[in-house]
């Protein structure tokens, strides 16, 4: 069950309505970044969380509505940029020349012009749950697996790039409404970022943690490729790195290099099936 507030999470003021922007922020929105994707996917989470203890799943209850208000922040913030779309589309080239420099020259335009065409047909000027591409959310980028320590990982991924994105939209714009809305959700996705480590940290952290699932007794596994990093350059060099030797993250083993060489045999399928439609000297 859920309640809502007419009023904003955090205040929403544009300066100078920016058509080009707000095709920018469409991607905050609707991409693989944006917020339909943390919302839908801490939703998710929580709905099918199985613990003994209801608190993770009430966290992220928590946070998954608090995600709600910043699509909302987000879908006012497009409408308000795209005020006066409909007589300044011939003017508009890009935001803050962001868009032309990096889409490139006309082409950039003629994709900017197309968005705004399409917020302007479809939703009357309005936010819609697409990214900046004009591509519909569709879900197929949240996770949500049951685990709770994979949950929290891919938490921590879904933020971090989140908050690339954030930065990048930050750097994009001039108007000091829009980077004062972006620097609080900048500042929420620092927030999540440590949340969801937290959660991470309270589990035991990496050397209760992993692997994942930890479930499974590790004696059953391939004792000779647990940790061994493959090294399949053709001229036998290696990246070293802390993945390449001494003691593994989760305190269980010792990181090797092994060059990689078949383990197996080439595979023989036998032949065709009678009516498989295969040519007939496939068929024995």
């Amino acid at each position: 069950m859920y309640y809502h507030d007419s009023r904003l999470q955090y205040p929403v003021r544009v300066d100078k309505p920016d058509p080009a922007f707000a095709t920018l922020l469409q991607q905050a929105i609707g991409g693989v970044e944006g917020e339909i994707r943390v919302c839908m996917q801490y939703f998710f989470q929580a709905w099918g969380n199985r613990s003994p203890n209801p608190k993770y799943r009430d966290m992220l209850l928590h946070t998954a509505t608090e995600e709600i208000g910043h699509i909302e922040m987000l879908a006012t913030a497009v409408a308000l940029n795209l005020d006066k779309a409909p007589t300044e589309l011939q003017e508009q080239g890009s935001a803050d020349g962001i868009v032309g420099a990096v889409m490139g020259g006309s082409n950039a335009r003629h994709a900017v012009e197309g968005m705004i065409h399409k917020n302007l047909l479809s939703s009357g000027l309005a936010a819609m749950p697409i990214d900046s591409d004009g591509i519909p959310f569709d879900m197929s980028h949240i996770y949500a697996s049951g685990n709770i320590s994979a949950d929290m990982y891919c938490n921590v991924a879904a933020e971090s790039t989140g908050r690339v994105l954030a930065v990048r939209l930050f750097n994009a714009t001039q108007d000091e409404g829009m980077k004062k809305m972006l620097h609080y959700m900048i500042a929420r996705d620092t927030m999540h970022q440590q949340q969801w480590l937290a959660v991470l940290e309270e589990l035991g952290g990496p050397s209760a943690n992993l692997p994942i699932p930890n479930s499974f007794p590790q004696e059953m596994e391939d004792q000779q490729n647990n940790y061994n990093f493959y090294a399949t350059s053709v001229d036998g060099s290696v990246p070293e790195g802390r993945w390449t030797s001494g003691p593994t993250v989760d305190g269980r083993g010792e990181f090797t290099v092994f060059r990689n060489e078949p383990l197996g045999e080439k595979p023989v399928l036998g032949p065709a099936r009678p009516d498989s439609g295969a040519q007939a000297q496939q068929i024995a």
